[in-house]
């Protein structure tokens, strides 16, 4: 259909974790408009109308149908074919539209109306709207609570009995936040769906032993799954000792979970099967899917196009399987014929492969598991809505991921970073741009450096693992211990030598080893390593404790390990350990207490292979520590922000641009831009002679700075393209003109141009970038001007918004910061202003994700204030962002 908007379309989450189908209305919804129409109480169609309509006129029913996706909007949320939801607006003005709204009966409260109202006010703000207004009947207290609740500024009038409603509908802190935190239940819930099955049906396993289904209902049965178990096959009694059905139909009730292994180009029959008989979330651990080229590729976008819109959740396809350990499920419908024990360590993985590996890995070290979900090709349910559901999880106390790809690295960082500051997260990820990916993983990719990423899941608290081994060694430590409280290490042992190398090993990993190390006989016995133990945790001025033993004539190990884990359980430091022969949390290093409520409780010290993971792991969680007990600042809240102003002239400079196509602002417009946010840019008059140079000079004031105009030369002194501290007519006379000279020459121009600057007072020369990443999305990057920094790459990279203490960091954690901070004796630099641009920046591109690229270069610090010298920004018509201002499944 012409001009339809296909961009709107999106699947959705619920409120109760359901899902479904969002988009634009199209004529052909006339009958199943209809429908819903007529299934409505008398009540809400009065509510709705103002009066009573048992049917919809053909007339307007024509009407509701047909719109022009501009001036005229309506979307309509569907499960099947079914129509549950239709929201609309009319524009009213060229600013302003009337909303209206209108949820099917039996979908009542499952928050249809806020995510309607969410997308229909991001529909408008891309065609310029920014008012919407309703009219409300009083006794419609759901509608007017929709309204209230969403998070805008909500006037209300009453009117010839009519509540009339009006907002703006530019996104606030407020209503970012509601829509956060509805986001997060609703998928919360979703995956509790998934792990938390009251029944499983398995769809595809044959009586041969060594097949795929049978392997899975082995595993289900083996794990005393508490809920109903069935199976499905046309011709079988029973399969691995479990009751097997012909079909879905005949099962003895409604499956929570459909574990489903059938060929790929039947599994979108099968999900159909499923819907059609109340299932509410399928496990695929099938492959022959996006893995395979093309073909599998559509066969998974329609396998999940109809689970959604039917309101169920996809784990896979090409999934290893899940697992939940929590007592009330018992549920293994994984691969696996082996669990690690119940525990705090929630996993996720998207290899199966590497699935099996950290379920090995884990019961190898002795660590318990509360829930292991491995995402195959994700074409669903990804890592974002585990970590979801983890977070309210409180069986999960760690969370660890092997990661192949993000699809969604700005979802991820938003989520993380409300999470880390409960509950630790550790990712493995080879590599984070997307260009290079596995088979079946379908995702953005960034230009940006590697390193960017891990600067983003710095920011986020969230700590990465370069190996499955690092990742176990940290989860060691955060399962069994208390975090440290601060970085004072003390070292005790029977080898001098590994007490040297433990030493050295956690000064250069950033710990500070202040006491003395205890460097014991070799055969010391074991009274005597007690009473160093003892009078090392009763020491003040040590956060955490490092014990290595190695075996000798003296004492025995198991004494030593005893005495060790009774102290450190008494003194609740950090405490890591080197013993040979006992690798990861084992019962040799476990000590069992009474706690204050009377239960028996253990406390396990983690033993280590060498000093070196030891001190990497105690390293890592000191950092963790740190970073959650940190003040991580505020966001900026100052009234001198003019988006209307950065609105128009972004609007105006792409009225006639190409899709895909940047457009670069004028200079004039850049600087206007930026002094809607507070950003002054230092004067400057351009000048195309000498005489206008001259004139330029004698109005700015001299000294002045001139810089040719054009990007090839605007930046290099070194070619001859800027000249600085010009303080007479006769040097600008000259400088003027070599500068025309070489402009001729390296770009041929027959009429070059130059700027005559105020010249900035003396200082660091900065360069700020700040746009949207395809990947990332709003991203701000600072570093040092010059080509040293360039060669280096020694840039600061984070993800907007920014708090203070965060633009703050940014600029503190790049390797040349030192030179503003009085380097060799030099004046240091008031980085204030440097911090508070940043700031700036990042609500800006935040807000306006037209805004492809914005490079300030330079902003030069000084002792008292910084200048922005120069500034140039390039738009695009058609931004994507990942990540947008309404909710929807990615």
């Amino acid at each position: 259909m012409e001009n339809y908007p296909a961009e709107w379309e999106a699947d959705v989450v619920l409120r109760d974790g359901g899902t479904a189908h969002l988009r634009p209305i199209v004529p052909a919804d006339a009958e199943a408009l209809s429908k819903m129409h007529e299934a409505q109480s008398p009540e809400s169609v009065y509510l709705r109308f103002f009066a009573p309509l048992p049917r919809l006129p053909k007339r307007d029913l024509d009407r509701f149908v047909t719109v022009d996706y501009r001036d005229r909007v309506a979307m309509i949320m569907l499960v099947g074919s079914d129509i549950i939801g239709v929201g609309r607006f009319d524009k009213i003005s060229a600013t302003s539209a009337e909303v209206a709204f209108n949820i099917a009966d039996a979908h009542q409260g499952r928050g249809i109306g806020s995510i309607l109202l969410e997308h229909l006010a991001a529909a408008a703000r891309d065609l310029g709207i920014r008012k919407f207004t309703a009219e409300v009947l009083p006794q419609n207290r759901p509608m007017l609570q929709v309204f209230q609740a969403a998070g805008y500024e909500v006037s209300r009038g009453f009117d010839d009995g009519v509540v009339a409603v009006n907002f703006d509908i530019d996104p606030t802190a407020r209503s970012i936040e509601v829509q956060a935190s509805r986001e997060h239940r609703a998928e919360a819930l979703s995956v509790r769906t998934v792990l938390h099955p009251t029944s499983v049906v398995v769809i595809g396993a044959s009586r041969k032993r060594k097949s795929t289904g049978h392997l899975l209902i082995r595993n289900i049965t083996s794990a005393k799954f508490t809920g109903d178990l069935w199976v499905v096959h046309p011709e079988a009694d029973q399969i691995a000792g479990v009751q097997a059905y012909p079909s879905l139909g005949d099962l003895p009730g409604k499956a929570d979970l459909a574990v489903i292994a059938v060929p790929a180009e039947s599994a979108t029959e099968v999900v159909q099967e499923c819907a059609a008989h109340g299932v509410k979330a399928v496990l695929v651990i099938s492959s022959g899917f996006a893995e395979t080229g093309d073909e599998g590729a559509e066969l998974q976008r329609r396998m999940v196009a109809t689970s959604r819109a039917y309101g169920m959740r996809v784990v896979g396809p090409n999934s290893f399987g899940l697992v939940n350990e929590a007592a009330d499920v018992s549920l293994n419908a994984s691969l696996a014929p082996f669990l690690p024990d119940s525990g705090s360590l929630g996993l996720f993985s998207q290899s199966g492969a590497l699935g099996t590996a950290l379920l090995s890995a884990a019961k190898n070290r002795g660590l318990g598991i509360s829930t292991f979900v491995s995402a195959g090709n994700r074409a669903d349910m990804s890592g974002n809505d585990v970590l979801q559901y983890w977070e309210e999880d409180p069986d999960t106390k760690t969370v660890g991921l092997y990661l192949e790809s993000i699809g969604n690295p700005r979802k991820f960082s938003r989520i993380a970073r409300r999470v880390s500051r409960v509950k630790p997260i550790i990712v493995i990820k080879s590599d984070l741009t997307g260009r290079e990916l596995p088979p079946g993983h379908i995702v953005r990719t960034s230009s940006l450096a590697p390193n960017t990423l891990d600067q983003v899941l710095g920011q986020a608290g969230v700590i990465r693992a370069d190996t499955i081994h690092q990742l176990f060694d940290l989860a060691q430590v955060f399962s069994t211990q208390s975090l440290p409280a601060g970085r004072r290490v003390g070292v005790i042992g029977n080898s001098a030598a590994m007490a040297t190398l433990l030493v050295q090993r956690s000064r250069s990993e950033g710990l500070h080893v202040e006491a003395e190390p205890v460097s014991l006989h070799p055969e010391v016995d074991a009274e005597r390593f007690r009473t160093e133990l003892d009078a090392m945790y009763a020491r003040d001025d040590i956060d955490s404790v490092i014990v290595t033993f190695t075996p000798s004539a003296g004492a025995e190990e198991a004494e030593i390990a005893a005495h060790l884990s009774e102290a450190a359980a008494r003194s609740q430091k950090t405490t890591v350990a080197c013993f040979l022969g006992i690798h990861g949390v084992k019962d040799e290093l476990t000590t069992y207490l009474t706690d204050d409520e009377g239960a028996r409780v253990s406390r396990t010290v983690p033993s280590y292979v060498g000093p070196e993971d030891a001190v990497w792991a105690l390293a890592r969680a000191t950092d963790y520590s740190r970073w959650r007990a940190a003040d991580h600042g505020r966001f900026l809240e100052i009234e001198d922000l003019d988006d209307k102003g950065v609105r128009s002239i972004i609007e105006s400079a792409l009225s006639d641009a190409r899709p895909g196509t940047p457009v670069r602002l004028e200079r004039s417009d850049t600087r206007a831009l930026l002094s809607c946010y507070g950003i002054e840019v230092l004067p400057y008059i351009t000048a195309a002679s000498v005489e206008e140079g001259l004139a330029a000079a004698e109005e700015i004031g001299y000294p002045v700075a001139l810089k040719a105009v054009t990007n090839v030369l605007r930046h290099r002194m070194e070619l001859g393209g800027v000249r600085l501290n010009i303080d007479s007519p006769e040097e600008l006379r000259e400088d003027f003109t070599a500068i025309q000279r070489i402009i001729r020459q390296v770009i041929g121009d027959s009429d070059p141009l130059v700027d005559v600057q105020t010249m900035a007072p003396h200082g660091v020369p900065c360069v700020i970038r700040a746009g949207e990443d395809p990947l990332l999305g709003p991203l701000l990057s600072f570093s040092l001007a010059g080509d040293t920094t360039e060669l280096l790459g020694d840039v600061s990279h984070r993800v907007a918004p920014l708090t203070d203490r965060e633009a703050g960091d940014m600029i503190k954690s790049i390797k040349a910061s030192p030179r503003l901070f009085g380097y060799r004796g030099l004046p240091p630099m008031n980085i204030d202003p440097l911090g508070n641009v940043l700031e700036r920046l990042s609500v800006l591109v935040e807000r306006h994700p037209q805004i492809r690229e914005l490079v300030i270069h330079p902003m030069v610090a000084t002792e008292t204030e910084g200048h922005v010298l120069s500034a140039r920004i390039d738009l695009l018509l058609d931004p994507t962002r990942i990540d947008s201002t309404r909710r929807l499944l990615s």
